[in-house]
């Protein structure tokens, strides 16, 4: 019996697995003793990865929809040599940008970046990923403040901080791993403090629970700023020697009295306060947030607050404590870094002309071909292909017809594209509807490459199973393409998954991303490796668990971290006769995954798993209403649609919301078209409604 380490490709904690194998299948898997990240624990879905060995394939051969409506399979180079001329054929009559491309945050790194290098330099077209949905907030938040997309926690400070405050983040269900650190904390008297709008899971476990009014967190963040300033509560020290614009700051605040913040957030002065206080006696505090910040409309400005009071109390670069964000998807850090969309691979300026002439030279394109600009945001490409401008799209290991906020919008367009391409796992995701061309690929149980976890930390993907005739990877197959459109030189470089990790490699050489020091034959069967691990200083970066900002010294020009703030903005949602209710969405359950392609497949969650779409309501909001239990009721929402849904009847929603799961088309169906100014992230957790009983 063999047995092969590698990664869960489901969320951003990227725990390790041993697979044992026989006869080629998986016979057993057990989370790995002794990796830094789970030690030996995992949750269903990492266990349930086995079961893709299953997974009921359409077949390994690619497909083209014929004219009558069918799809014929057809080989590999019949398919590659058909979406290759059609894309030049598209930037021929209508121009370089009428074909774009929409990723994911589940590719390998390698596969990120030979995807961007293909759309992004050599196409010069656009390519988004569903990363925009979930940590694109973060990522300008942590650019402004820190001066590089640089999370600088470790895993190992959830179990030293002794004030944890968890803002819009419920990782009991959604980031399991995350909440045993938790539980496995001895800090003395250590304090678990949740701000969230509803009683979540980790509200039910935490020992104080602030109920806010939804889209009032950065009200919260500059009111308790204010409170620690007049209450002298803050490390000057550390002000002085580590930040820019603080004492701008300290005269902005000043217009957020605690009466303020009382009022915006629905929490009384006495809780403001008592949270004040226990942010000021904590030895250690962190504050930790996810997509409850950064599905809004002003996400980056809140998340720029949130890490404000981190900075101001000092409580960043040392044990147990920072200005958090909690990434959600696998490979998320290597998708920002390097998918070559927002920055230039390793987090350049795409105005960089050195850095750019760099990256050409070392990845093998004239430096003319290289991309010029950001990309178009996702939320740009669906409206561009609804008004006849982008007449190609492809897409990968994502499914926006239903994680999509408003996403009839994506069903309007996807009928409007002349070339579609669907690449994936399966062929019956929704996306897959109206596909031209199908692309199937292999799970992450057979093929290669590495995945950056939202601790930094690289990890690497090995295959478990062999594969069958005919299948290729997801690298393999852009590669297939990029050969077809006549790349030539330009891709001679990138002939393997392994070639392309050792050009990203000297790509980061330098960078603070810098990762030149891991071998892609020496990472598997290891700890993984924190960035920065540059070459030739192996044995100063050696440890498992290390945190950035220990010295201090950020990522800025003057290597001080900035304090960034503005007024809040006016929710563009608010109460009113006709919408009187707030439409929230999130996490359901432990083992769902997002939009359930991957996890209906396993058993054991579809048998707990509710099979329609649901939400849940408060108590006294049902009875006033005559719903009971399981119910439906057909929700009418402020972006024009409405959806069927059963109830749930709790008390841990308050009166006047609505809280869907978000593992269900009818979810994303009533969010609305509204985004971040900044990042451009939906905010999917802004809308209201009314609903009717069925």
């Amino acid at each position: 019996m063999q047995k092969v380490q590698s990664t869960c490709n489901f969320c951003a904690i990227d725990c390790n697995l041993d697979f044992y194998v026989e006869d080629g299948r998986i016979v057993r898997t057990v989370p790995t003793k002794g990796y830094p990240v789970n030690d030996g624990f995992s949750c269903i879905k990492g266990l349930s990865l086995s079961k893709q060995q299953t997974t009921v394939k359409p077949g390994a051969l690619p497909k083209i929809r014929q004219e009558d409506g069918s799809m014929k399979e057809v080989s590999w180079d019949q398919a590659f040599k058909h979406v290759a001329d059609k894309i030049k054929d598209l930037q021929a009559k209508y121009g370089r940008e009428s074909v774009a491309g929409i990723s994911t945050g589940q590719l390998t790194l390698e596969e990120f970046a030979i995807f961007g290098h293909v759309m992004r330099n050599y196409l010069q077209t656009n390519v988004d990923g569903n990363t925009r949905l979930c940590m694109a907030s973060a990522a300008v938040a942590h650019k402004g403040t820190y001066g590089y997309d640089a999370p600088g926690y470790t895993l190992k400070d959830l179990e030293l901080s002794d004030t944890l405050i968890f803002i819009g983040s419920n990782p009991v269900v959604a980031h399991p791993i995350i909440w045993g650190r938790v539980r496995q904390n001895q800090a003395p008297g250590h304090k678990i403090i949740v701000i969230d709008p509803r009683r979540s899971e980790t509200a039910m476990n935490a020992d104080y629970h602030y109920e806010i009014r939804p889209r009032s967190d950065l009200n919260l963040m500059y009111t308790l700023a204010n409170i620690l300033i007049e209450k002298d509560w803050i490390d000057h020290e550390f002000i002085e020697a580590h930040t820019n614009k603080f004492d701008e700051f300290k005269e902005f605040v000043k217009a957020f009295p605690i009466s303020r913040g009382a009022e915006a957030t629905g929490i009384s002065e006495d809780r403001i306060m008592e949270l004040a206080e226990m942010i000021h006696k904590g030895k250690a505090v962190s504050f930790w947030w996810t997509m409850g910040v950064n599905q809004g409309y002003e996400a980056v400005t809140t998340a720029r607050a949130i890490m404000n009071l981190a900075l101001m109390t000092g409580n960043i670069g040392k044990p147990g404590t920072g200005g958090n964000s909690i990434t959600g998807q696998c490979n998320a850090m290597g998708s920002r870094l390097f998918s070559n969309t927002t920055c230039l691979f390793g987090g350049g300026d795409f105005t960089d002309e050195a850095e750019s002439k760099r990256i050409a030279d070392i990845i093998g394109i004239d430096p003319d071909l290289m991309a010029k600009k950001p990309t178009i945001p996702y939320n740009k490409i669906v409206e561009g292909i609804n008004a006849g401008e982008i007449k190609g799209l492809w897409i990968l290991c994502t499914n926006p017809r239903h994680s999509w906020t408003n996403n009839e919008t994506f069903a309007s367009a996807t009928k409007k594209l002349e070339l579609f391409v669907v690449q994936d796992i399966y062929d019956n995701i929704e996306s897959a509807e109206d596909m031209t061309v199908y692309f199937p690929v292999v799970p992450g149980i057979k093929k290669a490459g590495q995945y950056i976890n939202l601790e930094r930390r690289m990890s690497a993907m090995r295959p478990v199973l062999p594969r069958g005739e005919n299948e290729i990877s997801d690298y393999e197959c852009i590669l297939g393409v990029g050969k077809a459109l006549g790349m030539g030189s330009a891709i001679e470089r990138w002939e393997t998954a392994e070639d392309c990790f050792n050009l990203l490699r000297d790509v980061s050489r330098g960078r603070p991303c810098d990762f030149s020091g891991v071998k892609w034959d020496e990472l598997p069967g290891t700890h993984g490796r924190q960035w920065p691990y540059p070459e030739g200083r192996e044995e100063e970066f050696a440890a498992d668990e290390r945190r950035l900002y220990e010295d201090g010294v950020f990522y800025t020009p003057n290597g001080k971290a900035n304090f960034l703030f503005e007024e809040p903005l006016p929710n563009p949602y608010v109460q009113n006769e006709e919408f009187p209710l707030i439409y929230n969405t999130g996490r359901g359950t432990v083992g769902q995954w997002h939009t359930q392609s991957r996890t209906k497949e396993v058993k054991f969650v579809e048998d707990v798993s509710l099979k329609k779409a649901y939400l849940y309501m408060n108590t006294k909001m049902a009875k006033e209403n005559d719903i009971h239990e399981m119910d439906q009721v057909r929700v009418y929402s402020v972006n024009g649609e409405n959806a069927v849904f059963h109830v749930k009847i709790t008390d841990n929603v308050p009166y006047d919301q609505l809280y869907a799961p978000i593992h269900y088309i009818e979810c994303n169906k009533l969010t609305p078209s509204s985004y971040d100014k900044y990042s451009r992230e939906p905010n999917y957790k802004g809308a209201t409604c009314r609903f009717e009983k069925v």
